[in-house]
């Protein structure tokens, strides 16, 4: 018998954590081009289509597939409103022995410093850790990405290490710092439950 799961939907207290859709198009391009040069210094460089309905189309088709698949939970911020805020995606979703996956985000300039991105965490982390059984959550920021670390320090996130060369960000090969969330981490007070 064939059915369809149900799509994903986190509940936050002020959000709604969901796989992009179709109609977020316009949306999501004007706070992509709005937060451009606040975004610009801890990405990777964006492609020339990246802000293209047909880009955006192929992003919506891969949030569906990878959801459907278990590789990856790539999930838009949306307000209670409605409008969007960033976006969250749990990647390289890891089975077997590992049981783990790493987590990226992004939030719009004028949503940032509001708490959004630590309750979206919250959310992630959560759902990864009961729902999907995983053991343990990693993340990687730039060092001197000072707002990407609080937030993931402030989420239960402890530091690893450094990682040289990791990604290539803004069009430079840059070093990164490591994070983990281990469920039932005994390496001190976690807030992530």
């Amino acid at each position: 018998m064939l059915f369809r799961r149900r799509p994903i939907r986190l509940e936050t207290e002020r959000m709604t954590l969901r796989l992009p859709a179709h109609s977020d198009f316009k949306a999501w391009r004007d706070l992509r081009v709005e937060s451009r040069d606040f975004l610009t210094p801890w990405e990777p460089v964006w492609s020339p289509d990246h802000l293209t309905r047909k880009s955006f189309t192929n992003r919506v088709y891969w949030a569906a597939r990878a959801s459907r698949n278990g590789t990856a939970l790539p999930l838009f911020l949306m307000r209670r409103d409605g409008i969007i805020l960033g976006a969250i995606t749990l990647d390289n979703i890891r089975r077997g022995p590992a049981q783990m996956g790493t987590i990226g985000y992004w939030v719009g300039q004028s949503f940032a410093r509001q708490g959004y991105m630590r309750e979206a965490i919250g959310a992630l982390v959560h759902h990864a850790f009961t729902t999907l059984d995983l053991s343990r959550i990693e993340a990687a920021c730039l060092p001197e990405n000072a707002a990407s670390r609080g937030v993931l320090e402030r989420s239960g996130f402890k530091y690893e290490g450094v990682a040289q060369s990791y990604l290539q960000i803004n069009g430079r090969w840059r070093n990164h710092v490591l994070y983990a969330n281990l469920r039932g981490d005994r390496r001190g007070r976690s807030e992530a439950r």
